[in-house]
């Protein structure tokens, strides 16, 4: 099947399910940067971000069957994710470390590479100060694009709880940001 960007996710899992596994691929095409991007927005750290979204893909792939076709494939992907970074952050709680390791980018960036680079990093900041209850929301919404309804079946919490989430988020952000400042 050639033409599989006009179908929805929930069709090529269908198709994965019944006549062709090879079709997975391109669900991981769709979703690869969506989830590298989510994930290291959770747990800040490209490298863990990477294992995370190929340990979720394949979590995924084994479970497809448990899919249930009535909700959105992005909810459950996105949900994988979400357990896996938890687990990853409960697992650093406990392992304490004395060292982080940065990598740099070498090379000459313009002026205006700079100030976006600032720009991401102050937020990125502001956001890694922040509990991970109000993270997840707000990385959600703002980041990621994703509605409430979504959010609610991502993180399995009532959609009033995501609009609530998001407000305390906005404004510990903004309180977070101002100190830093």
């Amino acid at each position: 099947m050639k033409d599989t960007q006009k179908l929805s996710d929930e069709k090529i899992i269908e198709l994965i399910r019944t006549k062709d596994k090879e079709l997975y691929v391109h669900i991981i095409k769709r979703y690869q940067e969506k989830l590298m991007r989510y994930a290291n927005y959770l747990v800040n750290d490209e490298q863990h971000a990477a294992d995370i979204v190929q340990e979720s893909f394949i979590k995924a792939y084994i479970n497809l069957n448990g899919f249930d076709a009535k909700k959105k494939f992005s909810s459950w992907i996105y949900r994988i994710v979400h357990n896996e970074a938890l687990n990853l952050i409960n697992k650093r709680k406990r392992q304490v470390s004395l060292y982080e390791d940065k990598d740099f980018d070498s090379g000459i960036d313009i002026e205006d590479d700079l100030i976006k680079k600032e720009l991401k990093t102050r937020a990125q900041d502001c956001l890694n100060q922040m509990p991970i209850i109000y993270k997840e929301p707000l990385s959600l919404f703002y980041l990621e694009e994703k509605s409430y309804e979504e959010i609610s079946d991502i993180l399995r919490i009532p959609v009033s709880t995501v609009g609530t989430r998001v407000k305390r988020a906005k404004i510990l952000m903004k309180k977070i940001c101002q100190k830093i400042k």
